[in-house]
């Protein structure tokens, strides 16, 4: 059992945690909420013993092992990613390293006048190895690996080659390969597709240590965690349950703060009226008196905190032809891999399309094509009459200029609007008080990704093609974006691993089938209904996963 207790903690000038608590049981599955900066992640920080508290105390029991995968992670460089992902777990992964050096020297013959205790010492590892599961750990590594998405290539690929999503996936491959008794988790959904979602849902279902996350994916929580720990105002108040009757909770208990905050005061108001009206009248004295009293005894209800969620009208685009892109013959390829060969799609007005499809099925090339970023090798793409495109890739966060704030940076793109308006499209994407007038160079990645968005939807083009819109925002800013986007009027096409996002607006689906093992790929499937329809009639909410 972990417990914090009585904890309290500031950064600065900022006041994370007063005096509050809250206890981890053996096997239980939580998850951590609550606004950005709250404090999640020095939660993770006091457990790991990263940082202490400035008061209270933070108890693990002697010889738990804590695995905690964050969102920073080390160099990757020189080692297969098999080798890199055994070399994070711990004692196990020392001596597989180890009996590999000792392998090798055994075949050394300049080693020879040391052979015997090369020997000897390979005994001693090997039986150390073999009690701790060793011989299991590889077939395990590759498992995992493979439930992350990475093909048997890049399994025994050099890391170093790899993006760093792909090298956050490594990061998380190795917390879960050492099978800790408790595993802190800092947004895991954040580089993963649709299918290593699902994977690591069902393996941290089946868990049997605990569990405590932070993730702005609701799916993900509902299916996970059966306890929310949410932070609120410094204080960590419990929810039994999963995040959206956690949700159901929390305003249930806001209604009824406000209504017991409301009678106090109208309460208060009443004594207070009498008091100020008879405090002259000599025969009214004894009950003035007793009514001050009564007034300075009262504990008074504090008013309850509303989370403010901007709200924020955003533009409708100019109306395009009702045919907005057509693809005819479409072909495509890398190297001796073909991943589109006579491929035809039409694409019309005020259609909404979610790409499913694994990973490599080339979901991510189809949007650079339909965008005119990439050509094809054969066939054409054709945009219709009046079609403007918005393209959004994490390629576009590098497109801000570093040197100016968030605010300079919205009103040098609009810059006849208003600093009211301005402010009002910023304060909706989570951009409020000082954080306008921060860096671009420091922003983190979904506070570029906010931005880049608030960009294109304030004064937005009728034809949206958006890859991963929603890595790395929180789940208010997605519900924000979700409920901006249903009154659309343009047409979309979109790529996402936030079933939030794809119920809430496909129209149309369009699942690519890559081949297996060699074989050329499937025709796509193009499902004639939305998102929620495509996973009730096929059971499969991603390409070949069925629930």
């Amino acid at each position: 059992m972990i417990t914090l207790t009585n904890v309290s903690k500031r950064h600065g000038r900022q006041i994370l945690f007063v005096e509050t608590s809250f206890q981890l049981n053996p096997g239980e599955k939580a998850g951590l909420v609550g606004p950005n900066g709250a404090g999640k992640t020095t939660v993770f920080r006091l457990i790991t013993g990263e940082e202490e508290p400035d008061e209270g105390s933070v108890s693990v029991p002697r010889r738990t092992t804590v695995g905690y995968f964050r969102q920073d992670i080390g160099e990757m460089t020189g080692r297969s990613v098999l080798d890199e992902t055994i070399a994070g777990c711990g004692r196990i992964g020392e001596l597989h390293h180890e009996l590999e050096a000792l392998q090798a020297a055994l075949a050394d013959p300049a080693q020879a006048d040391r052979m015997e205790r090369i020997l000897h010492r390979f005994g001693e590892v090997q039986d150390d190895y073999q009690g701790l599961g060793g011989y299991e750990l590889e077939a395990r590594a590759r498992e995992v690996l493979h439930g992350l998405g990475f093909a048997d290539a890049q399994v025994d690929g050099d890391c170093g080659a790899l993006s760093g999503g792909w090298k956050m996936r490594i990061g998380m491959a190795r917390v879960l390969l050492a099978r800790p008794d408790v595993l802190l988790m800092d947004e895991p959904t954040n580089h993963l597709d649709i299918e290593s979602i699902l994977w690591l849902e069902k393996f941290l279902r089946d868990y049997p240590g605990t569990v405590l996350l932070t993730c702005h994916d609701k799916d993900f929580m509902n299916r996970v965690v059966g306890r929310i720990i949410d932070i609120d105002g410094g204080e960590f108040v419990c929810y039994t349950g999963d995040y959206d009757n956690f949700v159901r909770q929390r305003a249930l208990a806001e209604a009824n703060r406000e209504a017991t905050y409301a009678r106090q005061q109208s309460m208060l108001a009443k004594e207070r009226r009498f008091v100020e009206r008879f405090a002259s009248h000599a025969a009214k004295a004894a009950q003035v008196q007793s009514r001050v009293k009564k007034l300075e005894k009262i504990e008074l209800v504090e008013p309850p905190r509303r989370r403010r969620i901007v709200e924020f009208q955003f533009r409708q685009p100019p109306r395009s032809g009702e045919d907005v892109a057509e693809l005819k013959g479409l072909a495509k390829r890398y190297g001796a891999r073909v991943v589109y060969d006579g491929f035809d799609l039409m694409l019309r007005r005020t259609e909404r399309w979610c790409v499913l499809g694994r990973n490599g099925a080339g979901k991510t090339t189809l949007l650079k094509l339909v965008a005119g970023v990439l050509a094809p090798d054969a066939g054409s793409v054709r945009l219709g009459a009046n079609v403007k495109v918005g393209y959004f890739a994490q390629q576009s966060l590098e497109q801000l200029d570093p040197s100016l704030t968030v605010f300079t940076t919205a009103q040098k793109a609009f810059p006849v609007e208003g600093q009211g308006t301005l402010r009002s499209l910023l304060g909706a994407f989570q951009f409020s008080g000082d954080d306008v007038d921060k860096p671009v160079r420091i922003l983190s990645g979904g506070e570029r990704s906010r931005l880049v968005l608030a960009l294109m939807l304030f004064d937005p083009p009728n034809f949206l093609v958006l890859d991963e819109p929603t890595n790395h925002l929180d789940l208010e800013t997605k519900e924000m974006l979700v409920a901006a986007l249903k009154d659309f009027e343009g047409t979309m096409l979109f790529v996402s691993h936030d079933r939030t996002f794809l119920r809430g607006l496909s129209s149309r689906v369009l699942e690519l089938r890559p081949g297996e093992d060699g074989e050329p790929a499937l025709p796509p499937l193009v499902y004639d209904g939305s998102y929620a329809e495509f996973v009730a009639r096929t059971g499969s909410e991603a390409a070949g996963v069925h629930r």
